[in-house]
């Protein structure tokens, strides 16, 4: 289902939008969260470190590619607002070549630089060996991440249901197959590897095929096939800073992760599991802040400025709420959250998690407003200022956390860093967008 998001009731629209995408992206979590809790509950806290010191390290190198996905799906979006259907289909043809090519490089260079890598991100020796049976695997899921791209152009044109539909199916088969691998097979890390990746291929498989016979509109013609170097640098304007943006953003955590990486084991395994619950919890102001970029960069195709100041008053509004709901939740929950993935008897590793979540956890109205601001400056094709919101925040981030951990507070200096930036970003976005509305 096509929806349009130039006409009709907005606050209702941009919710019946956002939520398969926030069912989507729960479905997407659930790669992650099988992997914690299988490694965490059958393969021990040093397993689990070592996996989730690995989820950071693809989160940044998948980043690269997302944000180039996300570029184009704006640019898309803005076209099929505006009804240039021909032009869209060479923004299609474009942006996978673009992409393609990137996930090649991006896989080749990640292979041979493997022990360099291991060594930046200070991981202990006793890890490495765990660390990189899982990676020498799920490198190779790198490019399944080349099919996002489908799922960003269906929902640029108005459709998040198809993309739910085969995150639905990927995700079961993932669980299935991390129990299979491990209790069954005896396969380790690798077989959580190894489950991730067969997933990902099976769901951006099907979610291609489905495409080329459901929505011919998104499938470039012979004539479509060509070089548009105006075109082609608009696609580069949105999608290239949206990249930088969400590598940055991602590079900021790895480096993160190289500081928690230095307080040993117990912290890498309560870091590991509480991240998953963390992202988990704002997943859905993520993909809120996603739908109301698509809305924004439609009625902005459309040239609608009155929608889009009706939608970032609907937007802030829902998304405030939601926040607040779930920052109780969370601090309220740590615990038992914390003990989903780590056995009730490792109570170091859960204290630890568990102070990371309520201090984070109190303080998610700043990332959901954060999230709404990167949406709104993608969609009005000012990808730049998104960029140096990701630079406040993750530089804010980063400094801080080096600063204050090599202080009396130690580990729990790393977890304030983070609303911090959030803090310090939101007040440069807010402060940007009043200013050139006056």
């Amino acid at each position: 289902m096509q929806r349009s998001l130039t006409q009709g009731p907005i606050t209702k629209n941009i919710l019946l939008f956002a939520l398969p995408l926030m069912f989507g992206n729960l479905l997407q979590q659930m790669y992650n969260i099988a992997d914690t809790w299988v490694v965490g509950r059958f393969l021990g806290a040093d397993a689990l470190a070592a996996v989730g010191s690995s989820y950071t390290l693809m989160t940044f190198l998948t980043s690269i590619l997302l944000g180039l996905c996300m570029g184009s799906g704006a640019a898309v979006s803005m076209q099929y607002g505006s009804g240039e259907t021909e032009k869209m289909r060479q923004s299609v043809f474009q942006s996978f070549l673009l992409i393609a090519g990137i996930a090649l490089v991006l896989n080749l260079l990640v292979y041979l630089g493997l022990n360099g890598i291991l060594w930046v991100l200070r991981v202990p020796a006793e890890l490495c060996p765990l660390m990189k049976d899982y990676l020498l695997i799920i490198f190779l899921g790198i490019a399944a991440t080349f099919f996002d791209t489908i799922r960003k152009l269906l929902r640029a044109i108005g459709n998040s249901v198809v993309p739910l539909a085969f995150l639905a199916v990927s995700a079961i088969l993932n669980v299935i197959l991390d129990l299979v691998c491990v209790l069954v097979l005896d396969w380790g890390v690798k077989g959580t590897a190894v489950a991730t990746v067969f997933s990902q291929y099976v769901s951006g498989v099907g979610i291609g095929l489905y495409t080329l016979k459901k929505f011919p509109q998104l499938c470039p013609k012979r004539s479509d096939c060509r070089w548009d170097r105006k075109n082609l640098a608009n696609i580069l304007n949105l999608s290239v800073m949206t990249s930088v943006q969400q590598s940055i953003m991602n590079f900021g955590i790895l480096m993160v992760q190289g500081l928690v990486n230095s307080f040993g084991t117990v912290i890498m395994a309560a870091f590991a599991a509480a991240v998953k619950i963390d992202s988990f919890a704002y997943m859905p102001v993520q993909d809120f802040g996603n739908a109301f970029s698509t809305y924004v960069a439609q009625n902005y195709g459309a040239n609608r400025p009155d929608r889009i100041k009706k939608g970032i008053r609907s937007a802030g509004l829902t998304s405030a709420v939601f926040c607040i709901v779930i920052s109780v939740l969370v601090c309220a929950f740590a615990a038992p959250l914390m003990g989903i993935f780590i056995d009730p008897a490792q109570t170091e590793i859960i204290a630890a998690g568990v102070q990371y979540l309520r201090i984070e956890g109190a303080c998610y109205i700043g990332i959901g407003v954060l999230f709404l601001l990167y949406g709104y400056y993608r969609a009005v094709n000012q990808p730049g200022m998104s960029v140096i919101l990701t630079i406040a925040s993750l530089g804010t981030r980063v400094a801080l956390a080096y600063l204050l951990s090599a202080t009396p507070l130690g580990v729990t200096g790393i977890w304030l860093s983070v609303p911090i930036g959030w803090a310090l970003a939101d007040a440069i976005g807010i402060g940007y967008y009043l200013k050139k509305r006056t």
